[in-house]
């Protein structure tokens, strides 16, 4: 077997059979017969005579060999009473308390089996829309999502796993700016990535500058409209700041759904990588490319042959697994059986390219990154169509898109999933990453450091005689190869880490591999922390462009930074400067306007003043009806004084929207819950306008009303407080094999 140290570590930590007491009860070799055993034994179910124990003899090599291994669960919990073997799962969740709260109890249920879960929540009506069985107001997408992370965050995966989600919003939903600033503090909603969910009609009107339509879910008429470079830009400004939003694109899941007459695929698995239809889910596994190299003629180059034995060794594999699976749900099991989705990927991307001597970052990586991922997918559809001749094809195989005179086993093949834990496990680089560094210092509880090296990189400096501890720790400190001008010219060439990449080639990459991915590739654009605003656009431009389903970014140190000011930023230690924020002077000329609205006790006069800089004033009066005078003032006052110190508008919008006032809860048609809500509302409104106008840019450096500034528990691993990495749209822990979506 060749697992290295760390590998051993991680599956002792996370993957091995433990006792009551947290000790394994199983060795490594033991896993890996448990996992073959089990997935090998539903070839019987096709066939009474099969020889199970020469399958399982195959997947046993396969995996023990590093050449392939399935996604996490199925590791954990092949051959065990959970028996719950998918990565990934999408649930729907429809206009009604019934189904949000049913949505919330199968999610629970997923995660306990150490699944991860999918939403669109494009369907819930927008916030402070009329619900006419009760007479009340909605809460709208956001406030249900939060209720979703509380059940996430109470719920953890089997002892090993801790749930994650993905939460996806149209673009074209009337709440779609809230939820795009719904993570701008890094504290809420922690248990979820976010994707807009854009159109090609969206992006055609960004590009234009032209407006477009917000539609009611619930009725379908359009509701406003607003400027779509505007909101792109919104979008564009909120990734820069931490990574989130996520994009992407639902007329391209939709073109590659392979039953539409089973409806649209409206989200994705929590890593942005999986489309599902509702109740569907997918099971995964990756081919370590880096065993797939061999040496022929002096030079570096894939073992094809070797290659296509994997993929329909691994195919094989991946269609046991949809057998032998105890789905969470019966629903799941029916969905899921219908299309018999399989998402088969790769790792060691960056890895092999090393071993060929050929730079990520350039022409012939593209190029070869197209014809493996062709190859892959040809060769994994023809081990369906094999399998199709003895099993059947999937039940949906007549109404689906896919050609009629080639019947397959599974409706999809191949995926490009995160494989944070599996490559520290394959002894490689993530799936089709980048190295992101290639020496690491490992903290050992004793006190003392050890050096750890990319074995590739390793194994070159030892054969030119220039590998020394001291050059290893000048390369960790200076966190790239390229950096060292004492090397030669053609290692600080191919050697190359994430930050050495342009966002172009980044994307380039990506698109390369999804050119030949039936389902879509999960990869993370890792900027410098210098990087703008400009430079994101340009990446989710190029993304449209190039044909991705979607993309994700991450600019270094952006989640464990405070802004504080326009083009100025403060880090932890320059905390003291920002504990104490004086107003700007009420200007001596503003513009405003007063909204009128009708309140629980009557009506309620609000004026919101502004300059050149943005909202600066709130004033309120009632009518004679009475109304709450004093707190009316008091929260016009308070919000004034914030507006003048910096603090950004949706901030205060979302500290005052909501609250509720006993006067409202029986009024019929009232658009608001309180005094404190109506002002909320109206604030929202004018910095909307005005955005919308062009009078104001959409919030871009706000400053947070955080007193102290700690750096953000996300740039640490939880367990071990190292470094995290942000790859393929989720964050791993190379140091202890953490990962936030498994």
């Amino acid at each position: 077997m060749k697992l290295n140290a760390n590998a051993e570590t991680v599956l002792k930590q996370r993957y091995l059979i433990k006792d009551e007491n947290g000790n394994p009860v199983e060795t490594v070799d033991g896993m890996f017969h448990r996992v073959a055993k089990a997935i090998a034994s539903a070839d019987a179910l096709h066939d009474e005579h099969a020889d199970t124990d020469k399958t399982e003899s195959i997947f046993y090599d396969m995996m023990t060999n590093l050449e392939f291994l399935p996604n996490s669960p199925t590791l954990m919990n092949a051959g065990r009473d959970l028996g719950q073997l998918s990565a990934c799962f999408v649930l729907p969740v429809e206009d009604s308390m019934e189904s949000i709260f049913e949505a919330i109890k199968q999610a629970a249920l997923i995660h306990k089996s150490g699944g991860g879960t999918g939403f669109s929540f494009s369907r819930l009506r927008q916030e402070g829309s009329t619900v006419n069985s009760t007479g009340g107001v909605a809460s709208g997408p956001i406030s249900f999502m939060k209720v979703f992370n509380m059940a996430t965050e109470a719920i953890k995966q089997g002892g090993s796993r801790r749930g994650a989600n993905m939460g996806i919003l149209r673009i074209d939903h009337p709440d779609i700016l809230k939820f795009i600033d719904c993570k701008a503090d890094n504290t809420e909603i922690t248990n979820f990535n976010l994707s807009v969910g854009l159109t090609e009609e969206f992006m055609k009107a960004a590009e234009a500058g032209k407006d477009y339509d917000l539609v009611d879910p619930h009725t379908g008429e359009t509701v406003k409209q607003l400027n779509a470079r505007t909101v792109f830009n919104k979008i564009v400004d909120a990734a820069w700041r931490n990574g989130e939003p996520g994009i992407i694109f639902l007329d391209r899941l939709n073109r590659d759904n392979i039953v539409p007459e089973q409806g649209k695929i409206e989200a994705t698995n929590p890593c942005g990588e999986q489309p599902l239809l509702p109740h569907e889910s997918c099971n995964l596994g990756s081919i370590n490319l880096t065993q797939m190299v061999k040496a022929e003629k002096g030079r570096k180059t894939f073992d094809w042959e070797k290659l296509e034995r994997t993929v329909k060794q691994a195919v094989h594999f991946l269609d046991n697994v949809i057998e032998v699976n105890k789905y969470p749900l019966d629903q799941i099991e029916h969905t899921t059986k219908q299309t018999r989705k399989i998402g088969l990927g790769v790792m060691g991307w960056a890895d092999s390219l090393l071993m060929m001597g050929i730079p990520y970052n350039t022409e012939e990586a593209v190029q070869l990154a197209e014809e493996v991922m062709s190859f892959i997918t040809e060769k994994g559809r023809q081990a369906s169509q094999q399998l199709a001749e003895v099993r059947g094809t999937f039940p949906l195989f007549e109404q689906s898109i896919l050609p009629q005179d080639r019947p397959q086993r599974n409706g999809t093949i191949t995926t490009i999933a995160p494989t944070g834990t599996l490559s520290i496990i394959g002894g490689c680089s993530s799936g089709v990453e980048p190295v992101f560094a290639y020496v690491f210092i490992r903290n050992i509880m004793d006190g003392t450091e050890m050096l750890e090296v990319n074995p590739i990189l390793k194994e070159e400096l030892e054969k030119r005689g220039l590998y020394s501890e001291g050059l290893m720790r000048r390369i960790a400190q200076e966190g790239a190869v390229s950096h060292i001008k004492e090397l030669p010219e053609d290692i600080r060439r191919v050697f190359v880490s994430t930050h050495d990449i342009s966002p172009e080639y980044h994307v380039r990459m990506q698109a390369a591999f999804q050119r030949h991915t039936d389902n879509a590739v999960s990869k993370t654009v890792n900027f410098s922390n210098e990087a703008t605003r400009e430079d994101v656009a340009k990446v989710y431009s190029l993304a449209f462009t190039l044909g991705c389903k979607g993309v994700t970014i991450y600019r270094d140190g952006s989640r464990d930074e405070q802004v504080l000011n326009i083009g100025k930023v403060k880090r932890a230690d320059q905390a003291e400067e920002a504990r104490h924020i004086t107003p700007r002077p009420r200007p001596d000329v503003v513009t405003g306007v007063t909204e009128r609205v009708k309140i629980g006790c009557g009506n309620l006069y609000i004026t919101v003043n502004y300059d050149e800089q943005g909202i600066c004033e709130i004033f309120t009066n009632t009518g004679k009806a009475g109304g709450c005078p004093s707190q009316s003032e008091a929260t016009a006052r308070l919000a004034s004084v914030a507006l003048r110190s910096g603090i950004d508008v949706n901030t205060i919008i979302d500290q005052l929207r909501g609250i509720r006032c006993p006067s409202t809860i029986r009024q019929h048609g009232l658009k608001c819950t309180s005094c404190p809500d109506a002002i909320a509302r109206v604030i929202e409104q004018e910095y909307e306008k005005q955005v919308a106008l062009g009078n104001w840019l959409p919030l871009p450096d706000a400053i947070k009303p955080t007193p102290e500034i700690q750096p953000d528990e996300e740039s640490r691993c939880p367990e071990c407080g190292s470094r995290l990495e942000h790859e393929s749209g989720c964050v791993i822990c190379r140091q202890c094999g953490y990962s936030k979506c498994g």
